[in-house]
Parts: structure tokens; C-alpha cells; sequence
């Protein structure tokens, strides 16, 4: 069975791939097409947010005693991601492909830093922290995220 952090990473690059999906539609002017890959996308994405905020960052929260540390800064992150895909979801649907592009590049980055500090900094402190119910964790996030650990 993986660690949270191989899941969680596998997970990061799941959302990866529907993310291309919609730019893919919107190159070629597919609006119903890209409208649909970004509702897919946000809820793949609001599934990932949903498992690290409601399961991994408490279950860490609780072990470590960090509240204000890594998984402050991570929710804060997952605030700005959220309103980043409000402000993608109305562009697709003013058909805005300019305004669509510049809403996704700022979320493209943002999403790279983001999974980087957890692929490299919080995953792996979750893996160590939680070890023992490090098993029942991933369970638990792999069912909320709708993908069965590898």
C-alpha cells in the first residue's frame, strides 16, 4: 500500500491531467467541451481540498500539535485556488478564452508551488508523523477522493 504521499502526489497529477483537458478544449474554442473539463476538474480538485482539510491536515493537526504551521498555509492556498476557479468558470462562460488564460496561468503556478511544498514538505511529514494510522488516514482520503491507494 502507498504512503500519503505517493497517493496524494498520484491524486496531484490525476487533477494535472483534467486541467490540460480544459486548456486543450478552450485552444480550440470547445466551450460546452472546456465547460464541462473544468466541472470535472473543480470537482476532482474540491475532492482533493475536501480529503487534506476534513481528514490528512486534522488527523496531522492532532498528532503534531502544528494548527498555524504547513496546513494553515495550505488552506489559505486552497482559498485562493477555489476563487481562481470561479473566476475560470466565469470566463468560460462569457466564452472569454483571454480572460479564461490568464485566470488558468495564475492557477497553473500557484497549483506548482503549491504541490510542491506538499509533495516535498507536508506529505512526507504526514507519512512520518502518522505512521501507525497512517494506513486508516489513507483509507479515509483515498474514499473521499473517490481512488482506491495503488
Amino acid at each position: 500500500m502507498p504512503g500519503i504521499r505517493e497517493f496524494m502526489t498520484c491524486d496531484h497529477r490525476a487533477c494535472d491531467d483534467l486541467f490540460a483537458g480544459i486548456e486543450a478544449a478552450v485552444v480550440g474554442a470547445d466551450w460546452p467541451g472546456a465547460k464541462a473539463a473544468l466541472k470535472n476538474f473543480t470537482t476532482a480538485m474540491l475532492r482533493h481540498f475536501g480529503a487534506e482539510e476534513e481528514i490528512l491536515f486534522p488527523a496531522f493537526e492532532e498528532k503534531t500539535g502544528m494548527r498555524m504551521g504547513p496546513t494553515q498555509v495550505m488552506r489559505s492556498e486552497h482559498l485562493q485556488i477555489r476563487d481562481l476557479l470561479a473566476e475560470m468558470e466565469a470566463a468560460l462562460a462569457r466564452q472569454d478564452g483571454e480572460e479564461y488564460s490568464g485566470a488558468a496561468e495564475t492557477l497553473l503556478i500557484m497549483m506548482q508551488q503549491h504541490n510542491m511544498k506538499e509533495e516535498n514538505i507536508l506529505y512526507p511529514m504526514c507519512d512520518q508523523h502518522l505512521e501507525a494510522g497512517a494506513i486508516g488516514v489513507l483509507a479515509q482520503v483515498s474514499e473521499r477522493v473517490g481512488r482506491a491507494p495503488a
